[in-house]
C-alpha cells in the first residue's frame, strides 16, 4: 500500500454511504466520503492533518477487507504541473487563428489539415471506430451521439471532469474526441493540453465545440493542439464534414 495509490468507492461502498443504518465506524464513513478515485492517499493525508492522517492506513485496510473501496489506476489528467501555452505555440497559431475565426463565421466548422498526427489506431477486423463526446449539455450530447453512431462510431459520453477521467481509462483509446470548451468543473482547453501531453493519447484527433468563435478563443484552441472547431448550435452538415475531414486527413 503506497501513499500515491488511488482508491475509489465500490458500488457496495456507495450503498453503505446511502444506508440510513450504516454498519461501519465514523472514521470509515469519513474516509469513504473522501475517496473519489482522483486524489491519492498522500493528498488525502495532507488534507486531514497529521493527527487524523496517522490512522488512515488502518481505516483503509478495513474498507478494502469489506469490499467497500478498490484501488484504481491514476487519473490520466492529474499531473501535478500546471499546463501553460508556450509563446512559440501562440505565435505559430496566430496567423491561422484569423483564418479559423473567419471560416467559423462563414461555414460553422474549421479543420486543420496541416497538423501532423501519428498513425491511426489499429482496429480489429469489423471493429467500429470509437469516439468520446465531452459535453455537459444532455441534449447536445444526445444529438452528437445520434449522428456519430449513424456515421459508424461506438460513442461514449462524459459531462464532467470525473466522467472524462473514467472514459479515458476505458479501452479502446478513442479515434476521435468532440470536446466542449466549457464544462461545469473543468476547462476544455486544459483537458486538450493534458491529452496532447499524454504519451498514449497525444495523437487522438480532437475537435473543439464552442459557442464563442472569437479570435482569442480560437487561438487558444489551436495553440493547445485542436484539430478543428465546430460552433454551437451545431449544424448536422458541419458536424459530419468536420469529422470526415479530420479522420480522412490522418
Amino acid at each position: 500500500m503506497q501513499y500515491n495509490d488511488i482508491y475509489a468507492v465500490t458500488p457496495k461502498g456507495q450503498q453503505e454511504l446511502r444506508s440510513a443504518a450504516t454498519t461501519i465506524s465514523p472514521p470509515e464513513v469519513e474516509l469513504l466520503v473522501r475517496l473519489d478515485g482522483i486524489l491519492s492517499m498522500a493528498q488525502i493525508r495532507q488534507s486531514v492533518g497529521e493527527a487524523v492522517g496517522a490512522t488512515l492506513d488502518n481505516t483503509l485496510k478495513l474498507l478494502l477487507a469489506k469490499g467497500l473501496v478498490t484501488q484504481v489506476p491514476p487519473d490520466p489528467f492529474a499531473a501535478s504541473l500546471q499546463f501553460q501555452l508556450s509563446p512559440t505555440a501562440l505565435t505559430e497559431a496566430g496567423a491561422e487563428a484569423d483564418l479559423c475565426a473567419a471560416t467559423l463565421k462563414k461555414s460553422n466548422y474549421y479543420v486543420r489539415i496541416a497538423r501532423k498526427r501519428g498513425s491511426p489506431r489499429q482496429r480489429a477486423p469489423g471493429e467500429r471506430q470509437s469516439a468520446i463526446i465531452v459535453d455537459d449539455d444532455e441534449h447536445m450530447a444526445k444529438f452528437l451521439n445520434h449522428y456519430l453512431t449513424f456515421e459508424g462510431f461506438d460513442v461514449r459520453v462524459a459531462g464532467s471532469r470525473a466522467e472524462v477521467v473514467a472514459e479515458f481509462r476505458k479501452a479502446p483509446i478513442p479515434d476521435l474526441v468532440l470536446l466542449d470548451v466549457m464544462l461545469p468543473d473543468a476547462d476544455g482547453f486544459d483537458i486538450l493540453l493534458r491529452i496532447r501531453s499524454h504519451p498514449q493519447l497525444k495523437d487522438i484527433p480532437v475537435i473543439m465545440l464552442t459557442a464563442k468563435a472569437t479570435r482569442e478563443a480560437v487561438l487558444k484552441g489551436l495553440a493547445s493542439g485542436a484539430d478543428g472547431y465546430i460552433t454551437k448550435p451545431v449544424e448536422t452538415e458541419s458536424l459530419i464534414q468536420a469529422v470526415r475531414t479530420v479522420l480522412g486527413s490522418q
